[in-house]
């Protein structure tokens, strides 16, 4: 995959994604952050909370399309873009596909659960009646980065 050059929207969409996903870290939680945009506007910014929350669905995905569909108004997200820090699994990754988004933009892959084809395809899987267009990549370094360290400094490293 070749980054896009730093003019790109979707740099500028992860750069915002990465401020959710270091809070998110400096919170105890995983640092993941996701943001989603409509017609160029952000409707909705999330970081993980699924340790404060005390819930596996609280993943910043699922947080950022909760606020976009009261946003809109329904829980069909055609025209939206969700851009997030890394790879989605295959829980927010079926919530994308069900909710109708129009791409994904992500940064790093996720080679235990990721679901745009790293370990499943949800994403644009042949079956599936809607699929979303993917970017990913973005940033991807940085993402990884991110991730990397955060649970280094976890496991005492």
């Amino acid at each position: 995959m070749t980054p896009p050059p730093d003019g790109d929207p979707d740099v500028g969409l992860m750069r915002r994604a990465l401020r959710l996903a270091r809070a998110a870290g400096a919170r105890g939680e995983v640092p993941v952050g996701a943001v989603a945009v409509l017609e160029g506007r952000v409707i909705a910014a999330a970081g993980n909370r699924m340790e404060r929350g005390g819930d596996a669905s609280l993943h910043a995905e699922m947080a950022v399309l909760r606020v976009a569909a009261r946003r809109v108004g329904g829980w069909r997200l055609a025209g939206v873009t969700v851009a997030v820090t890394l790879e989605p699994c295959p829980m927010c990754a079926g919530a994308m596909v069900q909710s109708r988004i129009q791409r994904c933009v992500y940064g790093a892959r996720d080679p235990k659960k990721g679901a745009d084809g790293s370990v499943y395809d949800v994403l644009r899987h042949a079956a599936n009646n809607h699929r979303v267009e993917v970017t990913g990549g973005v940033l991807a370094g940085e993402c990884g980065a991110l991730l990397t360290e955060f649970f280094r400094r976890r496991r005492g490293g």
